[in-house]
């Protein structure tokens, strides 16, 4: 076997291969062969490091030195100064945006400081299209040690222990769910695993799907053995095209291995996994409408009970948890209970992953201990908020989330005080927005997107979503009134309360928190026909400054409508009923001349 002194680990998630990663890949092996290292420095593919902000990441090994945003053409630096002179290339390196400080290895930048990562450990370490890596990071020991060593019963109660809660949004005890699919009669029981994940801006699934798959089906396979469940699906969205040839590459390798199929390592227990791609709804993220997916039918709730424990997939006993839960497991059953329990709050136990997208410096994905307060996270893993802007709230969990302020800023991530300030956990999104965000317009957004993908069944979701989107149209053009906020408010709780699913039950609440903690900013775009970020179209206006225009033309043969009129005499002027109100006269002026009011 090859022995080699340094290892190449390039990251090939889809952040990653999208910024030019695959060019990258082929340029380190036309380098290393060119220089004769190829049989010294081994070039390994990882899933994903999570500060996909700067990619292409690739990480050298043994010193561990992170570079940032490489290039084709930065290779040939990094394998003649770093593999081949031992000189670490200090411009590719990642900086501190506060003081300009080069960090040169992975361990010591800020956006891992406070990480502690469990699920994502194996993330950007291993090649996920090899058993054998996973493998040699304790892969599968788990698995041996509850067939060998443990019953089903004491797996459950390992579970149980560690206070694992559902990692999809409402944090259900998970030991608690797997007892009721093990005490439900029959024979023939499933296991799923909801990789639908559907939020705008999450990423949380798919990435560990791509960086670590065998860790979601080592998982499954514990919790299948746990309920008496003999098959399973991973349902994931046909739009990852990635997470789904490495699921389906690592089920064959752990077909082949013994480690699914018949008699899994000589014992009677057997356990067949599949993959089912869905087609894009929002709404099968909701288990009775994934599991009408898998069987084939449109994916539509159905009222609540019987539970899938009890009637799940095809009639039989179903128990379905998240990638985050399924990942979680093998750890907990290799560690303990009591390993997994030490980290985390009284009630939220482990850790917890978050997609952190939005105006903040550091975007990317975290996995940070439950109890972290959201300051920590923003503007320590964070970096603070982009060009200096002050920081005016965060969406947490997804559309079905709620906006959170500067009061919060403190607040510890856990499920009750999530819940409390009038917000939830979700999946994991958490979206950062500054000062030159408009809270209206924010819950127009995501409330579109929720009543977008209602699946129309109950009255409540498919005619009060459209309703309450209606209002909000209508206030960020300037034309509500106080009884339409009255009216919009009313119909929030009341779509909160009413509806058949989860999709309902919570999409108004970025409306409910927006109007919570943000009424001002209704009253300015309905009595004053003001928005104070000066984001919606229809209450802004871009005027020329005489005193400062230069009479250079940019503005003018820049705009696409053709609004601006002017000339080397006169002051340029934009027509206020031909202007689409784009901004492109504001963004190439370069002497200031335009504003935006």
């Amino acid at each position: 076997m090859a022995i080699y002194r340094a290892h190449v680990l390039v990251c090939r998630g889809t952040g990653c291969t999208a910024s030019g990663a695959p060019s990258v890949m082929k340029a380190f092996k036309d380098e290393l062969v060119k220089k004769g290292l190829d049989r010294e420095v081994m070039l390994v593919e990882t899933g994903c490091h999570g500060m996909c902000e700067m990619g292409p990441v690739v990480v050298v090994y043994p010193e561990g030195a992170f570079y940032c945003r490489v290039m084709p053409e930065d290779v040939p630096e990094i394998v003649e100064e770093h593999l081949y002179k031992g000189r670490i290339v200090q411009r590719l390196l990642y900086t501190v945006p506060q003081d300009m400080e080069k960090v040169p290895y992975y361990r010591d930048i800020p956006f891992y400081s406070k990480q502690h990562r469990i699920v994502l450990s194996n993330c950007g370490y291993i090649d996920p299209e090899k058993i054998e890596e996973y493998i040699a990071r304790d892969g599968y020991i788990a698995l041996g040690k509850a067939l060998l060593e443990m019953t089903p019963e004491e797996v459950l109660d390992e579970v149980k222990k560690s206070g694992l809660r559902g990692r999809g949004g409402a944090g259900f005890p998970t030991g608690l769910k797997w007892e009721f699919a093990r005490k439900a009669p029959g024979n023939k029981k499933y296991v799923i695993c909801n990789a639908d994940e559907g939020d705008p801006g999450a990423f949380m699934d798919r990435s560990t799907l791509e960086g670590d798959p065998h860790s979601v089906i080592e998982g499954m396979a514990l919790g299948a053995y746990a309920i008496g469940a003999d098959e399973g699906y991973i349902y994931c969205r046909a739009e990852y095209p990635l997470a789904i040839k490495r699921l389906k590459i690592a089920i064959a390798q752990a077909e082949e291995m013994g480690l699914l199929g018949d008699n899994i390592m000589g014992t009677n227990f057997s356990f067949h996994l599949h993959l089912k791609e869905g087609a894009g709804a929002f709404v099968c993220g909701e288990e009775t409408a994934l599991m009408a997916s898998i069987e084939g039918r449109r994916g539509m709730p159905r009222p609540r009970p019987p539970f899938p424990a009890q009637h799940g997939l095809w009639g039989k006993p179903t128990n379905i948890n998240n990638v985050e839960t399924w990942a979680n497991v093998p750890k907990i059953i290799l560690n303990g209970a009591d390993w997994f329990a030490s980290m985390g709050t009284e009630k939220s136990k482990g850790t917890k992953i978050f997609a952190l997208t939005g105006k903040i410096t550091n975007t990317g994905l975290i996995e940070v201990p439950m109890g972290i307060t959201i300051k920590e996270i923003i503007y320590e893993l964070g970096g603070g908020i982009l060009n200096g802007k002050e920081f005016k709230a965060v969406q947490i969990g997804g559309p079905s989330g709620g906006c959170l302020t500067k009061e919060h800023l403190d607040l510890p991530i856990d499920y009750e005080s999530l819940t409390g300030a009038g917000a939830i956990m979700g999946s994991g999104g958490l979206v950062v927005m500054d000062e030159d965000t408009c809270m209206v317009d924010v819950a127009r957004f995501f409330l579109e997107f929720t009543q977008r993908e209602s699946c129309g069944k109950c009255v409540p979701c498919r005619e009060g979503t459209k309703q309450m989107l209606l209002m909000l149209e209508k206030i960020c053009k300037g034309e509500g009134t106080l009884e339409d906020l009255s009216k919009l408010e009313e119909l929030a709780y009341m779509v909160k309360e009413t509806s058949l699913c989860g999709l309902g039950q919570t999409a108004p609440n970025p409306v409910i928190t927006t109007i919570r903690y943000f009424r001002d900013e209704y009253l300015a775009h309905i009595e004053e026909k003001r928005c104070p970020a000066k984001v919606c179209p229809a209450l802004i206006k871009y005027v020329v400054d005489p005193d400062k225009c230069r009479k250079c033309g940019l503005c003018a043969r820049n705009c696409p409508v053709k609004c601006i009129s002017g000339d080397r005499q006169t002051p340029y002027f934009i027509d206020q009923e031909k202007c689409i109100k784009c901004g492109t006269c504001m963004q190439v002026c370069p002497f200031g001349a335009i504003a935006k009011v």
